[in-house]
């Protein structure tokens, strides 16, 4: 890790600090888990505090730089990030860090060395990482919400379907095993969203994502504005169910094969 791959806007006095985090990409269908984070660092009406110097870590050609229009009519370059906020929670003894940005695209070691790095500065007790995937699961039934901890008995607590998951991984995988490596507690939660659809953002993996964390950690959370973004979703989608018979023959098979399981 270079000295200057964290850049501190300034460094926060945290209690009992828990890092939630989440990377758009490979990890992130639906954007679910991204928007899950970006929800409650809304929420906690959290400030950045610091960001990944993105030099190191992404291939510009493959996600490129944006120019935007600032005062004056200058032009100026937003490269790519992952950026970190810091917020207090309502009734509960701790406060929060929130990780969010695009999954990197080289030295994911180096990237998770440094990530741990700054949660070791700030006093971080507990990495959350949050993930969405494509799955063969029913979208009229609540999303499913798998995970696992390097502490068993956190995955008994939030009545988790432990992981069963072995192939590629994404960086989500590579900060968990450098996290067991090295003694920093960590738990990870996937949503599980329908393959056969391909709308996104998907609001409702988030809204599954938000509540098991708000619940788990004591968090007052007002959900209702991410509710009725997965209500809109939801007859939406039922919309499009009706008007395709080929969706339609297809989700009845699956609801017959997932009632004689």
């Amino acid at each position: 890790m270079t000295a200057d791959s964290i850049a501190y806007d300034h460094k926060p006095t945290l209690k009992n600090p828990v890092l939630i985090v989440a990377f758009a990409g490979w990890n992130d269908a639906g954007s679910s888990a991204t928007t899950a984070v970006r929800y409650l660092t809304e929420q906690l009406m959290a400030t950045k505090f610091a960001s990944i110097d993105p030099e190191e870590f992404y291939d510009f050609s493959v996600q490129r730089p944006q120019v935007r229009l600032v005062e004056g009519g200058e032009r100026e370059v937003q490269w790519p990030t992952c950026d970190f906020y810091s917020g207090t929670g309502v009734g509960v003894e701790r406060d929060f860090v929130f990780g969010v940005g695009a999954e990197p695209h080289l030295r994911w070691r180096m990237f998770c060395d440094t990530l741990l790095g700054m949660a070791r500065e700030c006093g971080i007790e507990l990495i959350v990482t949050l993930g969405a995937y494509l799955d063969e699961v029913l979208y009229t039934r609540p999303v499913p919400v798998t995970g696992f901890a390097t502490d068993h008995h956190l995955v008994r607590e939030l009545d988790l379907v432990p992981s069963r998951y072995q192939g590629p991984t994404g960086i989500v995988g590579a900060l968990g095993d450098a996290c067991r490596k090295t003694g920093m507690p960590h738990m990870s939660l996937w949503a599980a969203l329908p393959h056969y659809l391909s709308t996104s953002p998907n609001p409702r993996g988030s809204l599954a994502l938000v509540l098991r964390l708000a619940q788990w950690l004591g968090l007052r959370v007002d959900t209702s504005s991410l509710e009725r973004a997965s209500a809109e979703f939801q007859n939406k989608v039922n919309e499009l169910v009706n008007k395709d018979p080929n969706l339609s023959a297809f989700l009845r098979d699956l609801k017959k094969r997932e009632f004689e399981q």
